[in-house]
């Protein structure tokens, strides 16, 4: 039997527009968020879900919402932090522009693009990536023992990680990736 994983990014929100780092601060959707939401609402609109999962922020649980209007058999939203967004500590509403202006490209491109290097009082990709490891062992074995499909409404930076272990990226490959707002990726898991 083949259960499914559909991974995908919450829409574009107010701090993303801005150029603000969002990192764990409550930023909604903006309307291109919503239509984003939208977007990916409809991509998977035929396919079942049986348990969704949301972080603690308004744009994962926004997000999510809008996919789970197609999908009543959904009895099951989880909350679950392991999978939240990177934290970008003490510069958490600040633009990356600031914060280039203040420091520089390469002191920005370093922690922003680096995997062990941490944003100020922050998390470094590879403590995302901890995490986010930690839930996808919790959440393959769910899978396997009650055969569910499962939705995902993550964050830009917690779906590297995802996306790595699923796609058998390398470090680096996974550090070049982005995540758009308005698709998802599937993962088929034997259960």
């Amino acid at each position: 039997m083949r259960c499914y994983i559909y991974l995908f990014r919450h829409g574009t929100t107010e701090d993303n527009s801005a150029g603000k780092f969002s990192g764990w601060r409550q930023s909604p959707l903006n309307k291109r968020g919503k239509d984003d939401a939208k977007i990916v609402a409809l991509r998977l609109k035929n396919k079942k879900i049986d348990v969704a999962y949301q972080s603690k922020l308004i744009r994962s649980k926004e997000t999510l919402k809008e996919v789970l209007k197609f999908h009543k058999e959904c009895k099951i939203v989880v909350t679950d932090d392991r999978m939240i967004e990177r934290s970008y500590g003490a510069l958490q509403g600040k633009t990356h522009l600031q914060y280039i202006k203040k420091n520089s490209p390469e002191k920005y491109d370093k922690f922003h693009r680096g995997y062990k290097t941490k944003p100020p009082k922050g998390e470094s990709i590879k403590q995302v990536e901890k995490r986010v490891k930690s839930f996808i062992k919790d959440l393959l074995k769910l899978i396997k023992k009650d055969k569910v499909n499962v939705a995902i409404s993550a964050h830009g930076n917690s779906m590297r990680p995802f996306r790595r272990y699923f796609e058998k990226m390398t470090v680096k490959q996974m550090m070049e990736i982005e995540n758009p707002y308005d698709n998802c990726f599937e993962y088929v898991i034997k259960c």
